[in-house]
């Protein structure tokens, strides 16, 4: 049987990375990294191409704009892709090229490392055997894979900071799992629409965690430079009421004014529901927000970029925001 074809997009990241004055700095190619790995040969054939080289911290959405690009432009040579990246961003990259490449009948995987690949113990070559083994596996979609786990590029979440078991699939199960080279396959989303690539973000959306106490003229500020806001609220969801000082009012002129506001919860697991509560209830039924409900934040900050480079209709943003792209949200009452 002939062989896959896959093409590895190096980005920079720990994988990619080697002890400098100051530090981990990524300094290795993607061919460079492909020497470490020589058995992947029998796996697939694999083309290189390395569009920078940048600690994932640095890398932002014009950057998921041009991995989208290359992917793109030879989109019908290969029969996937893996693209080499740090973790501290890669969920973001994930959600990101999920609405970029909507679609996708081949497999665009992303992958990384805790510890350097020169390292002597480091997981950078075993996540790079399975990332290649999924490339060609016939999968399709946005897939994110370490560990031997095989999530949705929507679901993804780095929730720990040191150890191999670095991600987490965020309510939704993991689609698989790659054990000693062998894939074993638990979901197999639907995928019959046509493969769509976008070519532009707004990436003026903002982020705001709330703090007990927090004065609401941070939201302002916030929503005065911000096509979008995100409140990550706390529990189920909902605003804080204070003797001093308006949310509501705040929320309210913010989106007289043509900007989105999206409340979810910072709890990682199960999602929110301002219904339950009147902090959360009020809001809801007065203004017109969205609600993230099982969405991760990070899918919630990639979607509205996507979003609102195409509309500011807020019946058109809403209705965008809640159609379901590569399994991104479930429950919406």
């Amino acid at each position: 049987m002939e062989k896959k074809r896959i093409l590895l997009i190096g980005t920079g990241g720990t994988i990619a990375s080697e002890m400098g004055d100051n530090g981990l700095e990524p300094e290795l190619t993607s061919r460079q990294l492909l020497r470490y790995v020589p058995d992947i040969s029998g796996i697939c054939e694999v083309d290189c191409t390395q569009l920078f080289s940048l600690d994932s911290t640095n890398i932002r959405p014009e950057h998921w704009l041009r991995i989208a690009g290359s992917i793109q432009q030879c989109y019908e040579k290969y029969d996937g892709f893996v693209i080499s990246h740090g973790t501290d961003t890669m969920a973001y990259t994930a959600a990101g090229l999920s609405y970029l490449i909507q679609n996708s009948r081949k497999p665009i995987v992303l992958t990384g490392a805790q510890k350097p690949i020169g390292y002597d113990t480091t997981d950078s070559k075993q996540n790079l055997r399975d990332a290649f083994t999924v490339a060609a596996s016939g999968m399709s979609g946005v897939l994110l894979v370490f560990n031997g786990k095989i999530i949705m590029g929507t679901r993804a979440r780095k929730t720990r900071s040191k150890s191999f078991e670095a991600f987490s699939s965020i309510n939704y199960p993991i689609v698989g799992m790659v054990q000693d080279g062998r894939l074993i396959q638990y979901i197999r989303p639907e995928n019959s629409a046509p493969t769509r690539f976008y070519h532009e973000l707004d990436a003026r959306v903002a982020l705001l965690k709330l703090t007990p106490g927090i004065e609401c003229g941070v939201l302002e500020y916030l929503l005065e430079r911000s096509s979008a806001v995100i409140i990550e609220s706390f529990g189920v969801g909902g605003l804080p009421v204070y003797e001093t000082g308006s949310f509501y009012d705040t929320i309210k002129k913010g989106l007289d004014d043509g900007r989105t506001v999206v409340l979810t919860t910072q709890v990682e697991n199960e999602g929110s529901d301002l219904s339950v509560y009147h902090v959360g209830n009020s809001i809801k039924q007065n203004l017109p927000i969205l609600e993230a409900y099982d969405m991760t934040t990070e899918a919630v900050t990639a979607k509205l970029m996507w979003i609102l480079s195409q509309t500011t209709g807020r019946e058109e943003v809403a209705r965008l925001f809640y159609t379901p792209v590569a399994c991104d949200i479930l429950s919406v009452s």
